[in-house]
């Protein structure tokens, strides 16, 4: 995570893996002590956090907020991860503040390596991007995130909807904010070739005032 990130206004609760430890043994009936030596550390969350929200800012300027059910953090030598079993969903937000994109998957998964402080995003299970401004829809299977570089990609099948037409094919690449994404292998998809030059597309997220009907 990002040093910019600050967690604010969520419910822990913080399962330590020392307590969690005691709690066996004390539990254990004497002769049965020896089943608190099999436990599989690696396969414990040493932390768990319910309603989970998180927010990335900039000089002020709200970028990013992330919100889940449920996180789960797992340790072992070599890695730390984070599982959301419940569900995972990401905003992103343009330069003037407003929400770009919106992110939502039933699974998500965050990896981070300690020999080289490398890390992974991912999220997988009903993934739907969608971009507010541009009216783009898009729904895959597995999504990544490489963050250091600000590009989400998949190689997964990818239906993508929006204002000039539909697209279907595998895999996908495109900036962090789905601004610019382009299906590498599409088949089968359709444009809207004649579309009225006149029409006024409005963003019902970020729009504020009345609406004029004529």
């Amino acid at each position: 995570m990002s040093e910019k990130i600050r967690h604010i206004g969520f419910c822990t609760v913080a399962r330590n893996l020392f307590l969690g430890t005691v709690f066996i043994l004390s539990a254990c009936h004497r002769n049965e002590l020896g089943k608190a030596d099999k436990l599989d550390l690696a396969a414990t969350p040493v932390q768990t956090v319910d309603n989970m929200f998180v927010v990335q800012s900039e000089n002020g300027v709200l970028q990013m907020r992330m919100e889940a059910d449920v996180m789960e953090r797992y340790q072992n030598d070599s890695m730390s991860y984070e599982l959301f079993p419940e569900g995972i969903a990401v905003f992103g937000y343009n330069e003037e503040g407003l929400l770009e994109t919106e992110i939502t998957a039933d699974n998500g998964r965050h990896v981070k390596m300690e020999e080289d402080d490398s890390e992974k995003w991912e999220a997988y299970g009903n993934v739907v991007v969608k971009n507010i401004i541009n009216q783009e829809v898009m729904e895959t299977d597995t999504l990544y995130w490489d963050r250091k570089n600000e590009r989400i990609f998949t190689d997964c099948y990818v239906k993508l909807y929006s204002p000039d037409g539909y697209m279907q094919g595998y895999g996908m690449e495109s900036d962090q904010r789905a601004r610019n994404s382009i299906i590498l292998q599409p088949f089968d998809s359709y444009g809207i070739i004649v579309q009225d030059s006149t029409e006024v597309r409005i963003d019902s997220v970020n729009f504020i005032g009345p609406l004029i009907k004529k």
